[in-house]
């Protein structure tokens, strides 16, 4: 592993992890003894868009956040598959690699589809679920689509992109350069199959229908602004069993970015309540 300095000069210790069908790219903060916490992007960004939440979470986690494939620094192999169960099988054994017996997976966006789908999948390795600005299911969805062209991508000015995913964020919110260069990173094949694959996985079963047989704590925050998701279809989650279910007024689509202290504190205090 390597030493590098984040943006909170933090000691971030990175590494690249091959798997048998691609290589993913891990971040890790904080006491390698502490409880872990498994950060997950959503689809249009990377394991940087959770920089500004990091230093609020190492004081008491190990903090782990990985570049899904296809994404960030991860590989982009040919003939990738992106589907949800396959990126949350990748994330498992990252952790598995790392020496990680349990964590808390956390998720943003569509992240939160793939914390899910870990879950189901590795209920013995996650021990809670928090869900940040996720979708119960397709119904909730009220983003308008942005018909973007891969071959005049790299024309975009920066406004424009900023432009194009201001719905990413509360009105007026300024949205930071780190992100329009994550999203003007995008690997397009990887998005459109990535999107696809979310829309099957969440038509085919809700995520608090899947969530409710498993018994994992589960902490829902939804910015209340969020022109993405429905921010009402947030209380669908309490059909789980014991979910907490948090609204961020002032907030929209990405709480971790827009305010990370007012997303930080509902965390802590939920993971603090697993001890």
């Amino acid at each position: 592993m390597t030493a590098s300095e984040n943006t909170s000069h933090l000691a971030t210790e990175e590494t690249t992890l091959p798997l048998a069908d691609g290589e993913i790219h891990v971040c890790q903060d904080g006491p390698p003894g502490a409880p872990a916490l498994l950060l997950i992007h959503g689809t249009g960004a990377s394991a940087r868009s959770w920089e500004p939440m990091v230093p609020l979470l190492t004081g008491s986690h190990r903090v782990i956040r990985i570049d899904l494939l296809g994404c960030g620094r991860s590989g982009r192999p040919d003939g990738a598959s992106y589907t949800v169960d396959d990126q949350a099988r990748r994330a498992g054994e990252a952790l598995d690699r790392l020496g990680v017996d349990h964590a808390a997976a956390v998720g943003h966006s569509s992240g939160g589809v793939f914390a899910t789908a870990l879950t189901e999948q590795r209920p013995d390795l996650v021990t809670a679920v928090v869900l940040i600005n996720t979708g119960p299911d397709m119904a909730a969805y009220i983003a308008k689509e942005v018909p973007f062209r891969t071959d005049s991508w790299t024309d975009l000015t920066d406004d424009q992109i900023r432009r194009a995913v201001s719905d990413g964020f509360h009105e007026g919110f300024a949205i930071p350069q780190d992100f329009v260069d994550q999203f003007r990173d995008i690997d397009f094949h990887m998005f459109g199959a990535t999107s696809r694959t979310i829309r099957a996985f969440l038509d085919q079963r809700s995520l608090p229908v899947r969530l409710a047989p498993l018994g994992k704590p589960l902490l829902v925050l939804f910015g209340a602004e969020d022109r993405r998701w429905r921010p009402t279809s947030a209380a669908d989650y309490r059909a789980v069993p014991g979910a907490t279910v948090k609204m961020l007024p002032g907030i929209g689509h990405s709480p971790n970015l827009e305010d990370p202290p007012r997303t930080a504190a509902p965390l802590l205090a939920f993971t603090e309540g697993l001890r």
